[in-house]
């Protein structure tokens, strides 16, 4: 099954994936990346030029044939929760990571990127909380787990990840043990 990490732009799903399939010894997948290279562009251009509506449309095909292949490590695009057919796909075709990370947080990472064009706006702070008002159910209903990335130094969540897939069904049905929040202050 793929493992698949989803959240808001800027959480560092790609920096973890790559970290994470290389763990694990299996190939890692970039959403956005098979995008661009399908596109022979940047998604900032395509958004542009297309508009949200064809970009999705794009970015639904690109999970469903994603989600076909081979098992592997999958970094989603933050808005790919925005279609429930989408949310569907992720929850029943793989094991679903949201990593979570407060709007100011992002934002101290964000403020200087010019390569999201969600946030190529007056107040990219007051955007970020919409996005994230918006999202975070969404998030929270295709993901098997939440990790909380303020809590872990990168390392740290990592581990926890690969912990937590050790727990989950083999398939010949074992017994998944939920992993809750994480809350608890560790250094980073």
């Amino acid at each position: 099954m793929t493992v698949v990490l989803v959240g808001m732009p800027g959480v560092g799903k790609s920096t973890v994936a790559r970290q994470l399939a290389h763990s694990l010894g299996v190939p890692l997948w970039d959403s956005d990346s098979v995008i661009e290279r399908r596109l022979g562009t940047s998604i900032r251009e395509y958004f542009a030029s297309q508009g949200e509506v064809a970009f999705r449309d794009l970015e639904q095909r690109v999970l469903d044939e994603l989600m076909d292949g081979a098992p592997g490590v999958l970094a989603t695009g933050g808005g790919v929760v925005l279609r429930a057919a989408n949310r569907r796909c992720l929850h029943e075709r793989g094991t679903v990571i949201y990593l979570r990370a407060a709007p100011e947080f992002l934002f101290r990472r964000l403020r200087h990127d010019t390569r999201r064009p969600l946030l190529q706006v007056a107040d990219p702070l007051a955007r970020l909380k919409e996005l994230y008002a918006e999202r975070d159910p969404l998030y929270r209903e295709s993901a098997h787990f939440v990790m909380d990335v303020l809590r872990s130094s990168r390392g740290l969540l990592i581990h926890r990840i690969l912990m937590q897939l050790e727990l989950m069904p083999d398939e010949s049905g074992g017994v998944s043990v939920p992993y809750p929040d994480i809350h608890e202050d560790v250094a980073s």
